[in-house]
C-alpha cells in the first residue's frame, strides 16, 4: 500500500472531519451545513481560510479565536483526528476495495450521529434516513462488480431484522430507547448484514454489552441513576465498528466453542 496514497487519504479524512464539526453543531439546530461560512460563536467573526486547516490551525492559534481570543474547544481537532483514525482503520480492514466507500460513509455519519446523540440525546432523521439510500447505492457497487448479490440480499434482510428487533424492544420497554435508535439499527443492520450473519449478531450484541457496562460504571461512580437517560446510539455505533473489524473472528471463535 503506497505511503503517498495513505497520507493523501488521511489528509482527506481530516478535511471531512473538519466538515463533520459543522454537521455536529448545525444539524441538531436545523441550520444549513453549507451557509453561512463558519464563524466564531462569541464574536461572530468569520473563520479565515488559513485558520481552517484541520488540527494545525487549532495548534497554531493555541485553541483561541484569532479575533476575540475566546477559547476554541479541543473537541474540534479531536473530532478531526478521530475521523481520520476511523477511516484509516476501515482502510486497513477493506483495503482499496469497492466496498470501502460504503463503510467510509458509515464511519463518517456514525461519528457525527454518535456525538450528536451524546450532546442532544437525539439521532436526527436528517442524517439517519438518507443513510438507508446511501447504503443501498454504495453497497450495490460490490454487488455488481464483484457479483456479491447474496451479500446484498443479506444486507437488506439484516437491516430489516435489526430494525424489527429494536422496534420490538421499543414496544416492550419504551423508556429503554427512542425511535431514533430503531432507525439507526436498520442502517447498522444493512452494513453488518452485508459482511455476514455472524458479524450482524456480534455487532448487535456488542452494542448492548458496551451500553450496559458503561451504564453500570456511571451508576457506580454516582454519575447516573436507574432513571437516568443515557444515549444508546454511541454504543450501537462503537459495537458496529468493532464487529466490522473483528466480528467474523469473534463469531468463528464463539461457534468453535460450541462444536
Amino acid at each position: 500500500m503506497s505511503i503517498v496514497l495513505v497520507v493523501g487519504f488521511a489528509a482527506i479524512a481530516l478535511v471531512i472531519g473538519s466538515f463533520l464539526n459543522v454537521v455536529i453543531y448545525r444539524v441538531p439546530r436545523g441550520e444549513s451545513v453549507v451557509a453561512p461560512r463558519s464563524h466564531c460563536p462569541h464574536c461572530q467573526a468569520q473563520i479565515r481560510e488559513r485558520d481552517n486547516i484541520p488540527v494545525i490551525s487549532w495548534l497554531v492559534l493555541r485553541g483561541k479565536c484569532r479575533d476575540c481570543g475566546a477559547p476554541v474547544s479541543i473537541r474540534y481537532p479531536l473530532v478531526e483526528l478521530s475521523h481520520c483514525a476511523v477511516w484509516l482503520l476501515l482502510l486497513g480492514v477493506f483495503g482499496w476495495s469497492v466496498e470501502l466507500p460504503a463503510y467510509l460513509y458509515l464511519g463518517s455519519v456514525g461519528l457525527a450521529l454518535g456525538l450528536i446523540d451524546l450532546d442532544t440525546k437525539r439521532l436526527p432523521d436528517a442524517l439517519t434516513l438518507p443513510s438507508y439510500a446511501v447504503a443501498g447505492v454504495l453497497l450495490l457497487l460490490p454487488a455488481i462488480l464483484d457479483s456479491r448479490w447474496d451479500d446484498y440480499l443479506r444486507a437488506a434482510l439484516g437491516g430489516l431484522a435489526l430494525y424489527a428487533f429494536y422496534f420490538l424492544l421499543l414496544l416492550v420497554y419504551p423508556k429503554g430507547m427512542g425511535f431514533g435508535d430503531v432507525k439507526l439499527a436498520g442502517v447498522l443492520g444493512i452494513y453488518l448484514g452485508f459482511l455476514g450473519w455472524g458479524v450482524l449478531v456480534v455487532g448487535g450484541f456488542l452494542g448492548f454489552l458496551l451500553g450496559g457496562l458503561l451504564g453500570a460504571a456511571l451508576m457506580v461512580i454516582g454519575r447516573a441513576g436507574r432513571k437516568s437517560k443515557i444515549p444508546f446510539g454511541p454504543y450501537m455505533l462503537i459495537g458496529a465498528l468493532l464487529a466490522i473489524v473483528w466480528g467474523q473472528e469473534i463469531w468463528d471463535r464463539y461457534v468453535g466453542t460450541l462444536t
